[in-house]
Parts: structure tokens; sequence; C-alpha cells
């Protein structure tokens, strides 16, 4: 950790003598801890809120918020938020976006003002954070997200979080638990994990090939990525999917195809068919001098739910998926089938779930309940991990921890519209999720997750885990 002098935020500073985490942000998020274990904790009444022996004195709270708008990885604005403490640690943190979004996420808000942005604009959230949430959560104690995360949804009033906007809520609640984990000297990672048990750096699925709503004119479905699990380290897996990315470039000028890359950072070919995507990745693997199906495997983001029903059924889907199964290393597929066909669900983790990892992005949009119907249903087997499709630190903590209770793989995603905030690479880590979805190596707001995760990896040392092909041992 790096000692710095930075601007006051209100009464507070961000602040001179501040602790700022290696990876150059204003701290990283808390551990996760169950409502009722923070009170009996911190001895605090569950009916009236009062602290009925914490020493007031000694007691880290909340004692500024200030947001603003900022820019995400497509020139669209986003909410940024400084929370600042009572002992001069402060937290910083930027809500991502996405493009592809599940019917059921919790409501991004924004201002509608076409003469702002395009309508884009998040002068509404701001000003939801500074006149009603500064307010309320202004004397909290900060080391305690579960209760600064209920009091947020609270005020909030709203199943979707349309009363404040997610991206509101998140940007607080993301901020003051990094303020929480600088006041505390420690890692994003460890904060997260038990003591000394997080160190397990996820195997990385790369997307290098874009299509669907990530890149228009290009193929249907959404991403093709290659997944190199069979190494001893994260750094010697990334060093693969780079090297892999690069020989799919080649691959792609020799035929004189463009190179042009979509919102992730993957290249946007304008292929004839879906397939075509997945032998190019097969030729770039071996190009590179990998082995596909032992080194190196790939994975799908379907995104069926953008997908035209009369053109690609579920019927139709799972014959294909069926088929490629048969002839390709592919260990993962996300949205399979679209959010709203619980019945599709089921007959493709019937048909193939014992062989192959079933995603749930936007059928499950982070939501316990949801999660919750779909391991009673039997829909699928993993869960996509987004901060900001529910809202909170605390409730994505709650559906990552439901998802392990099931046996059920967890994947922790970035989103289209992204930003140098390296959040979800500590996440990974603090979790043990094992897999991380954060683009291509290209493009800053993508490769900052992967640098990030490179220096956990060098911190933790000879602690260091790498998921590997244990993360896929059920289906492999």
């Amino acid at each position: 950790m790096l000692w710095i002098a930075a601007p006051c935020l209100g009464d507070a500073c961000i602040g001179e003598g501040m602790l700022i985490g290696n990876d150059g942000f204003y701290g990283e998020i808390t551990a996760q801890y169950d409502y009722h274990d923070q009170l009996d904790h911190h001895n605090i009444d569950a009916d009236t809120g009062a602290d009925t022996g914490a020493d007031e004195a000694n007691m880290t709270t909340i004692s500024d918020v200030m947001a603003r708008e900022v820019l995400d990885s497509r020139g669209n604005p986003t909410v940024e938020v400084d929370v600042a403490l009572s002992d001069g640690a402060a937290g910083r943190a930027l809500v991502p976006s996405g493009a592809s979004t599940g019917a059921n996420e919790a409501l991004e808000l924004r201002d509608g003002d076409n003469r702002r942005y395009r309508g884009r604009g998040v002068l509404r959230a701001i000003d939801n954070i500074h006149t009603r949430i500064r307010p309320a959560v202004t004397g909290l104690a900060a080391h305690d997200q579960a209760r600064l995360d209920e009091a947020l949804i609270a005020l909030d009033g709203t199943a979707n979080k349309s009363g404040l906007g997610a991206n509101a809520i998140l940007g607080v609640s993301m901020a003051a638990a990094r303020a929480a984990a600088n006041s505390a000297g420690e890692p994003l990672y460890r904060r997260i994990g038990a003591q000394d048990g997080a160190a397990l750096l996820p195997v990385p699925m790369l997307n290098i090939i874009n299509g669907g709503a990530h890149a228009a004119g290009s193929t249907d479905f959404q991403e093709f990525m290659v997944v190199p699990a069979g190494f001893a380290t994260f750094r010697s897996a990334l060093r693969a999917g780079v090297e892999i990315y690069h020989a799919l470039a080649d691959a792609l000028r020799e035929r004189g195809i463009s190179t042009s890359v979509g919102d992730e950072g993957g290249f946007a070919p304008p292929l004839p068919d879906n397939r075509d995507a997945v032998d190019l990745i097969i030729e770039a693997i071996e190009r590179a001098g990998y082995r596909p199906g032992e080194q190196c495997f790939i994975a799908l983001d379907v995104a069926a739910s953008e997908l035209s029903k009369d053109e690609y059924p579920s019927s139709r889907l799972i014959d294909i998926y069926g088929d490629w199964l048969g002839k390709y290393p592919i260990v993962s597929i996300e949205d399979g089938i679209a959010e709203d066909d619980w019945d599709g669900w089921q007959a493709l983790t019937a048909a193939v779930g014992g062989t192959t990892q079933l995603v749930g992005d936007d059928l499950f949009t982070t939501n316990t309940e949801l999660i919750r119907k779909g391991i009673a249903l039997n829909a699928g087997n993993a869960v996509l991990i987004k901060l900001n499709q529910i809202g909170t630190v605390t409730e994505t903590l709650n559906a990552v921890q439901m998802a392990r209770d099931a046996g059920w793989g967890v994947v922790i995603s970035h989103r289209s519209g992204e930003t140098e905030d390296t959040t979800i690479a500590d996440l990974a880590v603090g979790v043990g999720a094992g897999q991380i979805k954060t683009g291509a190596p290209a493009r800053g707001e993508r490769t900052a997750k992967y640098n990030r995760l490179l220096r956990i990896e060098e911190q933790l040392g000879d602690k260091a885990q790498f998921a590997g092909r244990q993360v896929y041992e059920r289906i492999l």
C-alpha cells in the first residue's frame, strides 16, 4: 500500500495520509457478513439501530459522499462516487454499464434528456446520491457493509432499485466498501476471502471474437472465448490467451478480413456463419503453438435472448450445441437459451448439462430469487455474476454464496461498457470463483483487470493457486 496526498472531500480528505491500493484505486471491497452477525459484532440493537456497546469515538464512520458524471469505455456517461471516512481513508468506485441486458436487471437511471449525451446522462443519479443517499448514510459504520447496503435498499424502496437508480446505489456501495478496505489496510481479495483463504486466481475467459449486440455486422452469437485452463499459473494462461489473440489477428489479415474490434476488445469479423468463428479460434490456438482440448478450450456467450426466436428456436439451438460439443473443445455455454424460456433451459440442461458448463446471465441477473428458481428447476449449472445487475456489494456476494452452496459454477464478469475500475479482479480472487470474463487482452479498461490479477498473483507469491482445469473437472 502507498501513502499519498489527495484533495479533500467535504470535511474529510481523500486524503492526506490516506492508503491507496497498489492498483491505483482508493480502496477495495470488504468481506460479506450476514446482517445479523454484523449487529451482534457491533452490539447494535436490531430494532432501534442504536450501538449498545461500541466506543463511538473509535468507530470509523462515513463522513461524506460525492459523485460525478464521467465516461465509460463506449463514451457514455456513468457514475463515479467518492466516499470519505472519519479516519481520513476514502474509496472511489466507477459503475459499469451493459449493452445486452436482462429484463430483470436492476434499473440503471438515465436522464432521458436528448439535449445532453443523447439522453444517456446520469445527472439524476448524481443528484440522488447528493440529496438523498448522502444524508442517509453519513454517520453509518464504515466497516459494516451489510448494514450500509440494507440502508440503501430501504431508502430506495423498490424491487428493481428504480427509486434511486441502481447505478447510484452501486456506486455508493462499492465506494464505501473500498474505503473500508483502505481503512483496514487490507487488499480487496483478502477482505472478501477468509483471512488467508483468498488465493485462487481465476481462469480467464477471453472474448476474442465479438458479435451480436457487441459488434454490429459480425456473428449472430455474441461472444466466442478462448479459455486457457491447461496451465500452472495465471500468468502463463494469460500469456497463452494474448498469443492466441494475436495469432487470430494474423489469420484474419491473411484472409483480407478486417481486424476492427468490438466493445470488449475482440475482433468483429463479418463471418457467414457462427461456426466459422469457432473454426478460426481453433486455428489461432494451433498457430500460437498450443493444443486445443488440452491446454486451451472454447466458451460461448450466445445471448439467445437477442436472437430471433423464429430463426433460432430453443430446439434448434440445442441441436447446434450438441453438434458442436461433439466436434470442438467447448467447456462453457452462456445464455444458450432465452431468458424467458425456462422449459428450454431445462431441456438444454438435460441434454448437455452433464458435460458442459451452462451459465445463466440474463436468466439469473445476479438475483438470488432467480438463482433459487434455477436450482430448483435444474435449469443451468452456473451463474454469471455482475455487480451492476443487482446493485449492491452484499447482494452480489449473496448470489455467489447461493450458487456455491448448490455446487454450481461461478463466473465473475465485466460489462460491455466498462471503466478503469478493477474491482471485479479482486472479487474473483476474494470469492475463489475460479473464472473471470473481462474481455479480450486489448483496450485499457479490459487489460486493467488482467494487470490487477497479475499483481495479485505476484503479491500472493507461493500461496497463489491457479484454478486451471480443475474448475471444469466435472465436465472434462
